[in-house]
């Protein structure tokens, strides 16, 4: 009975030593052809300066030229190649739950990379970042430095009932 468990075993390595010898070896050469030269970081970081992360986009607040909040953005549409055509804006709603959502294109809205000013601690939301500047009477709080990688928040120019009223954006199951 182990004479015959050890010949299966040694006729098994045999079959795959034999698919293993079978395979072509490549010379140095190919292999130098085939590999892409190594990017340094340098070359890395340099070639995104000033770019923008698409995932800390989503979920940004959005406000009108007053500095009243609309909602926050809660998806970016692409065309085919990656370029971002539309911003879905949820207007109103608590936690979700009646939401309204709104797709406006890309160009009518602008990110700011400053925090919002508020005029007045009164005129301040209650979920007010920690660093955005306030300004009560003549005194004003320096802003914290912008993120390189995001901005502080969006700005389109218009009011949370003009919002609403426009036709709600709803994903395509097509």
């Amino acid at each position: 009975m182990l004479a015959k468990y050890t010949i299966a075993g040694v006729a098994g390595s045999a079959l795959l030593a034999t698919v293993a010898f079978a395979q072509s070896p490549t010379t140095p050469s190919e292999s130098t052809k085939m590999a892409p030269a190594p990017a340094t970081a340098s070359d890395m970081s340099s070639s995104y300066q000033g770019t923008w992360r698409a995932s800390k986009l989503v979920g940004l607040s959005v406000y009108n030229d007053s500095n009243e909040s609309l909602g926050s953005i809660n998806d970016l549409l692409t065309d085919k190649s990656g370029d971002i055509k539309a911003v879905v804006i949820g207007v109103g709603g608590f936690l979700g739950v009646g939401e309204h959502l709104v797709a406006v294109p890309l160009d009518k809205v602008k990110f700011v990379t400053e925090p919002v000013a508020y005029t007045g601690a009164a005129n301040a939301p209650a979920g007010a970042r920690p660093g955005a500047t306030t300004t009560t009477g003549a005194a004003t709080a320096p802003a914290s430095k912008p993120n390189p990688w995001y901005p502080d928040h969006a700005v389109f120019n218009a009011t949370k009932d003009q919002l609403k009223a426009m036709s709600e954006f709803k994903y395509s199951t097509n």
